[in-house]
C-alpha cells in the first residue's frame, strides 16, 4: 500500500505557504515547476498473463468505469457497430451522478457545447418530467450543460439507451488487473461474484475515474497537486427530506438579505410559488450569509470544517427534497489516492452530514420538519490521478482560449479548486472558450487504450476546469466513436486522427 500522504503543519499555517506557492502550485506548471510531487507510483499489480481464467466477454470495445464519461463512450461506440460491454462496480450507471448524488450539472460556460449524447440525454430526461435546470438562464449561467439529472430516472434512461444500442453490462465488477502484450491491452481482469474472469477486447476504454484500467497497464500517472502532493477535497452528499422550499427562499432572501439567491432566482422561483407549483432553489454560504453559519460554530453545533462550503439545491420531482452538496472533508486531512484516508473521510464525512443536517432543522424555517431521506453510496471525488498522454493540457490552455484541430469538445468552465481561496486569474469572458484534444484522451505507450473524464491527461489545476459533467460526457462520447472509427478503418485508437473523422461522424468540430 502507498504511504498516505501527510503535511505537519497546521491549517493556519499551510494557508499562509498556499499563499506564497500560489502562482506556481495552481497554475499547473510550465517546464520551471517541478512534477515529483505529483508523479504517483505505478499501481500495485498481479502478472495475469498465464493464469486460466474465464473469459466473460469477447468483444470489439471494452468500457471499464459506468460514470458519466464511461457511459457515453460504451453507448456512442455501441451506435457506431461496435460489440461493446461496460464494466461497473455498482449496481446503477451514472457514477457520481447517481450514486454520488451529484445531480446538478455545472454548466459548461460555453454555448454550442451540448454535443449530440448530451442533446439526446436531455430530450430522455424531459420525457421522464426532468431536463434542463429552470433558474441556469441568467448571465450567470451562460453556456450548455444546463441540467439536472434525477437519479431515480437517470439510472433507467442509462440501462434503456444501453440496451437500445445493444451494450452489455456487467454490474457489481471492479477492475483487478490488466494483461498487456505488443504494446496493447490485450485483457482486463475483474472480480464478479463468481470470481475471477477475463475480458478481452481490442479497444479498451479507461472511464474509472482514477485511470485505474490505464495505471494497471503501465501508463505514467500523477496525482494531486504538483507543488504539495494534495489532492482536491472530497464530499459526501445528501438529500433532505420534508421541506418547505418557498419558506427557505424567503429565509434567505428576507432575513439574511441574500441578494445572491435573490438575483439569481426570484423571478423564475417567485413565479412558481404563485402558481403552486414546486419551485427551483439553491442556496449556499457566502459572504452576505457566512455570519449566520459562523453562529452555529460559536454554540457548538457545528464545527468550523462543517461550514467551509455548503450549498444546496431542490430537485425536480422531489417536492419537499433538497439535495446537499456537502459536505467536504477537510483536503488536510483526507486523500482521495489513499485507500485507508478515504475510508476514514467517509465515517469522517457522515459526522459532519449529521451536524449540518441537525443544525438546518433546527435553525433555518422551513427545515423544521426535515429529515435526511438519502445518503451518497459513493464518495464525491473531485480529483485522483491523472494520466500523461500525448498532449498534456496545461491552466495555460484555459487562459489562452486554446482551440485544436483535434478538439473533441469546448468548455469555458473555470479552474475550480476546493482547496484554498487562490485568485488564478481572470475567467473567460462570455463568449470565449477553449477545447479539449484527442491527444489528451490517448497514450504513447499503449496504442489500443482511450481515457476519457476527469483523469485525462492534465496538470491539476487544467483538471479543475475539465472534470464537470458534461465535458465528462462529451469527451466519453469522442472516445467512443473514436475506438469504433479506428477498428472499421484499421486504424490504432492512438493513431486515430479526429480531424480526419468525415464532420458527419463526429460529435464535435472545431470552429478554432
Amino acid at each position: 500500500m502507498q504511504q498516505s500522504f501527510t503535511i505537519p503543519m497546521t491549517r493556519r499555517d499551510f494557508m499562509k505557504l498556499a499563499g506564497l506557492t500560489a502562482a506556481g502550485a495552481m497554475l499547473g506548471g510550465g517546464a520551471e515547476t517541478p512534477k515529483a510531487m505529483a508523479v504517483a507510483p505505478p499501481a500495485p499489480e498481479v502478472d495475469f498473463s498465464e493464469t486460466a481464467l474465464p473469459v466473460l466477454f469477447d468483444v470489439d470495445v471494452c468500457v471499464v468505469g459506468g460514470g458519466s464519461a464511461g457511459t457515453a463512450a460504451a453507448i456512442s461506440a455501441a451506435r457506431k457497430g461496435a460489440k461493446t460491454v461496460l464494466v461497473e462496480r455498482g449496481i446503477s450507471l451514472g457514477g457520481l451522478q447517481t450514486q454520488g448524488c451529484v445531480f446538478p450539472c455545472m454548466p459548461t460556460f460555453a454555448d454550442g457545447s451540448d454535443t449530440p449524447y448530451i442533446t439526446d440525454l436531455n430530450k430522455r430526461m424531459e420525457a421522464q418530467g426532468t431536463g434542463p435546470m429552470l433558474g441556469f438562464e441568467t448571465d450567470t449561467y451562460y453556456g450548455g450543460g444546463r441540467a439536472q439529472y434525477v437519479p431515480e430516472f437517470l439510472s433507467l434512461v442509462y440501462d434503456e439507451m444501453c440496451e437500445e444500442a445493444g451494450v452489455e453490462i456487467l454490474y457489481n465488477a471492479s477492475l483487478v488487473g490488466a494483461v498487456t502484450a505488443d504494446g496493447k491491452i490485450a485483457e482486463c481482469v475483474v472480480q464478479t461474484i463468481e470470481g475471477l474472469a477475463k475480458i478481452r477486447a481490442r479497444v479498451f476504454i479507461d472511464g474509472t475515474g482514477d485511470a485505474l484500467l490505464a495505471r494497471f497497464a503501465g501508463i505514467p500517472a500523477e496525482k494531486g497537486s504538483e507543488k504539495n502532493g494534495r489532492n482536491q477535497a472530497m464530499s459526501l452528499r445528501f438529500e433532505m427530506g420534508g421541506i418547505d422550499v418557498g419558506k427557505v427562499y424567503r429565509f434567505f432572501t428576507k432575513e439574511l438579505k441574500d441578494d445572491w439567491t435573490r438575483g439569481m432566482f426570484a423571478k423564475v422561483l417567485e413565479d412558481a410559488l404563485k402558481q403552486g407549483k414546486p419551485p427551483f432553489l439553491e442556496f449556499a454560504k457566502w459572504k452576505k450569509n457566512e455570519a449566520f453559519f459562523q453562529r452555529g460554530v460559536e454554540r457548538g453545533t457545528l464545527k468550523q470544517d462543517d461550514i467551509v462550503y455548503i450549498q444546496a439545491f431542490t430537485i425536480p420531482g422531489k417536492t419537499d427534497t433538497m439535495s446537499m452538496n456537502c459536505p467536504q472533508m477537510p483536503p488536510l486531512e483526507f486523500s482521495a489516492t489513499d485507500a485507508v484516508s478515504q475510508s476514514k473521510a467517509v465515517s469522517f464525512g457522515r459526522r459532519m452530514m449529521r451536524r449540518l443536517a441537525a443544525f438546518f432543522a433546527g435553525n433555518i424555517p422551513g427545515f423544521e420538519k426535515s429529515y435526511i431521506s438519502r445518503e451518497a453510496s459513493m464518495v464525491g471525488v473531485r480529483e485522483s490521478w491523472r494520466i500523461r498522454g500525448k498532449y498534456y493540457m496545461e491552466a495555460a490552455d484555459y487562459f489562452k482560449a486554446r482551440k485544436f484541430p483535434d478538439a473533441v469538445c469546448r468548455t469555458a468552465y473555470p479552474i475550480d479548486i476546493h482547496d484554498v481561496d487562490l485568485d488564478l486569474g481572470e475567467k473567460l469572458k462570455k463568449g470565449q472558450y477553449y477545447e479539449i484534444p484527442y491527444r489528451a484522451l490517448v497514450t504513447n505507450e499503449l496504442s489500443n487504450l482511450i481515457v476519457a473524464g476527469r483523469c485525462i491527461s492534465a496538470s491539476f489545476a487544467a483538471q479543475a476546469s475539465v472534470r464537470i459533467q458534461p465535458t465528462c460526457m462529451s469527451m466519453g462520447e469522442a472516445a467512443g466513436i473514436a475506438a469504433a472509427w479506428g477498428m472499421a478503418h484499421g486504424v490504432e485508437a492512438n493513431a486515430v486522427r479526429w480531424e480526419n473523422i468525415p464532420k458527419s461522424e463526429r460529435s464535435y468540430v472545431s470552429e478554432g
